[in-house]
């Protein structure tokens, strides 16, 4: 068994290898382009080291919606089980899908919301609509065909069962 496969950041890499690069922007008539070829490649740079380490990267903080409705995740590991919490507020329970293909699990959903005010002469309309994907590769020691979710008070629990193998190979070792 790999014990690199339980590192936290091994629970995104089908996430990052699905990101998309950005598409490199040609410099208009009279731009600077040294400089703006400049500040793409540290943006590019920046994006690798923020990916390899599970991290948001520039281009999900700044870049299309579908990145900024991208709900944020805990995952914690307990003896028995993995709990994941997604937090996916103002998202109904019918708006959230959860897959499993093959050792990856994907949290897929559409954020559809809308608030408006009537104040005086005029009226103000905030709308927020877009979807998002999550993508997490379970770890050896998962039991998909066991795998149970809850939905409450816009928080989706995941809940991971573990079979026994991993803790076996898992011991504590005396400090002398």
């Amino acid at each position: 068994m790999k014990l690199q496969k339980f590192s936290p950041w091994n629970w995104f890499k089908s996430e990052r290898r699905d990101a998309a690069a950005p598409a490199p922007v040609e410099p208009r008539q009279g731009e600077l382009s040294p400089l703006l070829g400049m500040h793409q490649e540290l943006d590019r740079w920046m994006n690798g080291v923020m990916r390899q380490f599970g991290m948001p990267t520039l281009e999900s903080r700044f870049g299309d919606l579908t990145s900024l409705l991208r709900p944020q995740l805990d995952i914690a590991e307990r003896d028995e089980e993995y709990l994941i919490s997604v937090e996916v507020p103002g998202v109904d329970e019918k708006d959230v899908k959860l897959t499993l293909d093959g050792d990856r699990l994907i949290i897929e959903g559409e954020k559809r919301q809308e608030s408006s005010t009537k104040e005086d002469r005029y009226q103000r309309i905030e709308r927020s609509y877009g979807s998002f994907r999550r993508v997490l590769d379970l770890p050896d020691d998962a039991r998909p065909e066991e795998i149970s979710a809850s939905f409450a008070n816009g928080v989706l629990k995941v809940h991971v069962p573990r079979s026994g193998e991993a803790k076996a190979n898992r011991r504590e070792i005396p400090i002398h």
